[in-house]
């Protein structure tokens, strides 16, 4: 009898998630991602994952869901402190299913609950994860998995040993390792100890290390796939990787060389310390704002022009399909190409020896300018309820949209109608505005007749 009812329920459940799927993949996979919020949020708020036994208040445990979920690394109590062994595993959990990715998580769901996945699902997931065949979908989302625990348990192994020999006991070597990997490589942000990242500056057994897994993470995975697949034979390398990884290497040497230059005299961050420290400790800071969120400086500290500066780092983000978020390096890099090309007065936008479609331009300018709308009005929201100046409004706003989760330390003040912006912040930044569009749009348009052409003049 028991066992009637599971298969039935079984039944059920595979029958609604494949009437979803095929209805609108997009708004399954928000469904699915909000549904981890939910949960984890739920998980947060029992006393067992607070230190002290006590319910953490709702707003708190859904500002840290969120932020675990959307691997962006903002918090409103502290997290080693706050937080009970048990609520850190949850983090963890979290870090790791949200940094699959919106998308891939409704796949995996659609694969666990109905062996198999439809057309429409095998669509959208061949869309993020840029499968060239429909049938490598399964394969990819196994590779997925697999290399994202590759290189987390790389991080772990490059990490415990070095937290032991600093006179950790094993077992706190051992979690803190864990922890920071995934938090690492999912640019999540989250820290695990009291004294926070700002004991490793100079440190490069620790920077260089969570450096890598940051950039890494960044790529985005198809990206990745495509170096795995290269390393195995020689693997044609696509267009998107080559953009990705040319304009991700630029971006590095510029933040590097930046943030070097303007806060090399300055005595709070990097003005104290010798050359080398200065050298590795820009180099880590340049790799942050592409979603990693952890920092060895003082970012409260950094001069207001540094602070712009990694305002754009953070607005421009990691690589499409990765756990950054920002509107994309491939997204600015194909603005930055379309306005040379028009001031060059070129028919068509050009790179490696390709064509760019006129329709992924139009795509990128989407992107952009749905990402600044919702920067302009959050922003606006956020100074109007909490009267702070527009430096610091405008870095913390851009870090939860980018899923970044640096800050100047205004966050555990927040009212709570401003950890509802910043919450919504983060929520649009991980599943990204295009996403959010397809799933909330009731209908597609088409349209048979087409009007007239005319060009207006611009500019």
């Amino acid at each position: 009898m028991l066992r009637s009812r599971r298969v039935g329920l079984g039944a059920a459940l595979r029958e609604l998630v494949a009437e979803a799927a095929k209805a609108s993949p997009a708004r399954l996979a928000l469904t699915v991602f909000s549904g981890m919020i939910l949960l984890v949020t739920v998980m947060l708020e029992l006393p067992i994952a607070t230190v002290e036994r006590e319910r953490t208040p709702l707003v708190d445990a859904l500002f840290t869901a969120v932020s675990a979920v959307c691997v962006t690394g903002l918090t409103t109590v502290d997290t080693p402190t706050h937080w009970s062994t048990f609520g850190l595993v949850v983090l963890m959990f979290a870090m790791k299913i949200g940094g699959l990715g919106v998308l891939t998580l409704a796949s995996l769901l659609s694969l666990s609950v109905m062996r198999h996945m439809g057309l429409a699902q095998r669509l959208i997931t061949a869309s993020e994860t840029r499968s060239e065949r429909l049938s490598e979908v399964g394969g990819v989302l196994a590779t997925i998995v697999i290399t994202s625990t590759s290189f987390e348990l790389l991080t772990f192994f490059a990490l415990t040993p070095h937290m032991i020999a600093n006179q950790y006991p094993l077992g706190t070597s051992l979690f803190n390792g864990a922890f920071y990997a995934i938090s690492a490589f999912n640019n999540a942000g989250f820290v695990p100890e009291v004294s926070g990242t700002a004991q490793y500056v100079g440190d490069p057994w620790f920077s260089i290390p969570i450096a890598l897994a940051v950039f890494v993470g960044s790529l985005g995975f198809p990206v990745i796939l495509v170096l795995v697949r290269s390393w195995r034979r020689r693997a044609h390398w696509t267009l998107h990787a080559k953009l990705t990884l040319s304009t991700s290497a630029l971006l590095f040497v510029l933040g590097w060389i930046g943030i070097a230059l303007m806060e090399w005299g300055n005595p709070d961050t990097l003005g104290g310390h010798g050359t080398g420290t200065k050298l590795l400790a820009s180099a880590f800071a340049s790799v942050m704002p592409r979603s990693g969120g952890l920092s060895t400086l003082d970012v409260s500290q950094f001069a207001p022009a540094t602070r712009l500066f990694v305002d754009i780092l953070m607005f421009i983000g990691g690589g499409s399909g990765s756990t950054g978020g920002g509107i994309k390096v491939t997204t600015f890099a194909l603005l930055v190409l379309s306005i040379i090309a028009e001031a060059r007065g070129d028919r068509d936008v050009e790179v490696f020896s390709r064509r760019i479609p006129h329709e992924t331009i139009r795509q990128a300018i989407s992107v952009l300018v749905m990402s600044a709308a919702v920067v302009l009005v959050a922003t606006l929201v956020m100074l109007e309820l909490t009267g702070l100046d527009l430096d610091r409004t405008v870095f913390e706003v851009l870090s939860a949209y980018g899923t970044v989760g640096l800050s100047t330390g205004i966050t555990p003040d927040l009212p709570t109608s401003a950890k509802c912006v910043i919450i919504a912040c983060m929520y649009m930044g991980r599943i990204g505005p295009m996403t959010l569009g397809a799933a909330l749009a009731l209908r597609e348009r088409s349209r048979v007749v087409r009007l007239p052409e005319e060009r207006p003049i611009v500019g």
